[in-house]
């Protein structure tokens, strides 16, 4: 009995430490990769797709296949570190990263689901959904990350909701839109993770 109290205490402290424990798993090389992605996926749509809001499914092809290579960047880095480190409280922190930035991303898949078949003449308010979206992800994000994160959350919010109030259903699909919301948006966060987590860190 005293040793599963222990054993229970144990667990509790680790709870705790990776409450208060910053995460480091999110790499300036990985957001800065994703906003490169944001800018070679607007320049191939412009050369590709010159009249996106006449296909919108091509568009959101386009934009898809550009998040799941950001995705797979980050969630590449966040699984090779978790396996390379013998720390617990690393994978403790490595799970509940994804435990709060992963609802965000469920919810911009199941919102544009939900658009495309049964509000389609909407979908052009997409872009901006996904900008908050992606706020709310960053902002849920903070308690393991560096305060600093809030700018990046509060630039997507203010983003997501430029591109609603100034966007129509043609300008919405530009692909200058898209890469004028998530490129600088990604090298921000770039910026925030390296100088406050790698610029005396190191790549610990």
């Amino acid at each position: 009995m005293e040793l599963h109290e222990a054993l229970s205490q144990i667990s509790e402290i680790r709870r705790q430490m990776a409450r208060t424990a910053v995460f480091r798993g999110y790499r300036s090389a990985t957001a800065a990769f994703s906003g490169c992605a944001a800018i070679l996926t607007a320049v191939t749509q412009s050369i590709l797709l010159p009249e996106p809001h006449m296909h919108v499914s091509t568009f959101l092809v386009f934009w898809l296949v550009a998040a799941l290579l950001g995705v797979a960047a980050a969630a590449s880095e966040m699984i090779v570190r978790c396996v390379k480190s013998n720390s617990p409280l690393q994978k403790e922190l490595t799970i509940q990263a994804a435990e709060q930035f992963v609802p965000s991303l469920a919810a911009g898949a199941l919102l544009t689901l939900v658009m495309v078949l049964y509000a389609h003449e909407e979908t052009w308010l997409l872009p901006g959904f996904w900008a908050i979206l992606f706020s709310l992800g960053v902002f849920a994000s903070r308690r393991v990350l560096p305060g600093a994160v809030t700018v990046v959350a509060g630039y997507y919010m203010l983003a997501g909701l430029v591109a609603i109030a100034e966007t129509d259903p043609k300008t919405a699909f530009s692909p200058w839109t898209m890469a004028l919301i998530f490129a600088p948006g990604q090298f921000l966060a770039a910026f925030v993770l390296w100088w406050t987590l790698e610029r005396e860190h190191g790549r610990s």
